[in-house]
């Protein structure tokens, strides 16, 4: 085992709150010193995360992350501010991270986290954490920790509840062992659909800097084995038990996760014709330019009623959650164009098919949303 390095004379005062606790002491701030961890996302759960294990003196922390800061950010991933919007997100974390402890070895990885890299980027890390909030990364994660034998350190949230487990760890049980297979494409919306508690991940990401900084001390009990939940609503915790399933299927090789969880076809099953919609797709700026032609359709939201008090265009005819929207099926005309709009247009495309199904042929949906009308055709509307 290779020898653990010393501490400085200003890492013994800025750990003193350490170096007295008898289960931590020198030594073990020495190991924390040596240890390194791989966050993957500096999201809402990551933002929390990695600036506690800097402050708690972990010697390398690694950052994968391609996305840059936006202020929508800001409500809840609180190691990115004001300053940094437009900025790489591994950047601002890094300087973030600098300005806690500067003793920090921050590598940043400005790339997204990919069959290609996943096991080069894991190998030299003693644990792994999972913030990352889509379902191929996760299963990606869980495969590569596995494959190499690290600890993974898994959290998630959405609107006011989050859970939180340790994988892989003393061979306890892994993410299939709990999720086999991936829930269908779209059931589960994102936080930038459903929304989310800007102080959940911040409960949520602290507890998993917590397990990581126990596995890299080896002390106390993890969450291995044991899926933690919480109810901000209602401030509740619950434990599930997790087991590991004797007949899961061996874990070897990285696969297509994409394909996995329903995202794509795989090329072998791609026909020259695929199946065509039963709905045309249009960009905002071809929306934009058929109404200027003077194209009068009938004009669907199908967001929440909470999201059009944020922002609505203002030639909508109706508002209409996509979930229900064949309850108002002998309210729309046959006879007309009907565009329909959401947020970003994954809820109108299914809102679309849904009325392509009722019997409507004159469907159009406005892919990107109001979120897009917003940013290319008018400026002046806010964006959420």
């Amino acid at each position: 085992m290779a020898e653990l390095p010393e501490l400085t004379n200003d890492e013994v005062a800025r750990f003193s709150r350490h170096l007295i606790l008898d289960e931590v002491g020198v030594q073990g701030q020495r190991k924390l010193k040596a240890g390194s961890v791989l966050c993957i996302g500096t999201g809402g759960l990551g933002a929390p995360l990695l600036m506690y294990l800097a402050a708690a003196g972990v010697g390398r922390i690694g950052i994968v992350d391609f996305d840059v800061v936006d202020t929508s950010n800001l409500q809840r991933q609180i190691i990115h501010g004001t300053a940094s919007v437009g900025m790489p997100k591994v950047q601002s974390a890094r300087a973030r991270i600098l300005d806690i402890n500067p003793h920090v070895q921050v590598d940043v990885y400005e790339e997204p986290l990919t069959v290609d890299n996943a096991l080069r980027l894991f190998a030299g890390y003693d644990v792994i954490v999972d913030g990352t909030d889509n379902f191929p990364t996760r299963y990606l994660v869980n495969d590569a920790c596995v494959i190499l034998g690290k600890p993974n350190v898994y959290g998630s949230i959405f609107k006011f509840e989050g859970q939180a487990t340790v994988f892989n760890y003393q061979g306890g049980p892994n993410y299939r062992d709990l999720y086999p297979e991936p829930p269908p494409p779209g059931l589960v919306p994102s936080c930038a659909e459903g929304g989310v508690l800007g102080i959940l991940p911040g409960i949520i990401g602290t507890i998993q800097a917590t397990e990581t900084v126990k596995i890299l001390l080896g002390i106390g009990t993890t969450l291995s084995g044991r899926l933690l939940l919480y109810d901000a609503l209602n401030m509740k915790f619950r434990e599930l038990k997790l087991r590991r399933d004797p007949n899961a299927k061996p874990i070897t090789e990285l696969i297509d996760y994409e394909w996995f969880c329903g995202l794509k076809v795989p090329v072998s099953d791609v026909v020259e014709e695929p199946v065509k919609e039963p709905f045309d797709r249009l960009s905002v700026s071809e929306v934009k330019a058929k109404l200027d032609a003077g194209w009068k359709p009938y004009v669907l939201d199908v967001r929440k009623p909470h999201e059009a008090q944020i922002v609505k265009l203002a030639f909508a005819d109706r508002l209409q959650p996509h979930e229900t929207v064949l309850d108002i099926v002998a309210d729309l005309p046959k006879d007309r164009d009907i565009l329909i709009h959401c947020k970003m247009g994954g809820r109108s495309a299914a809102a679309a098919e849904a009325l392509a199904k009722a019997g409507f042929t004159r469907l159009f949906n406005m892919d990107g949303g109001i979120t897009s009308w917003a940013k290319e055709i008018d400026t002046s509307l806010p964006t959420y």
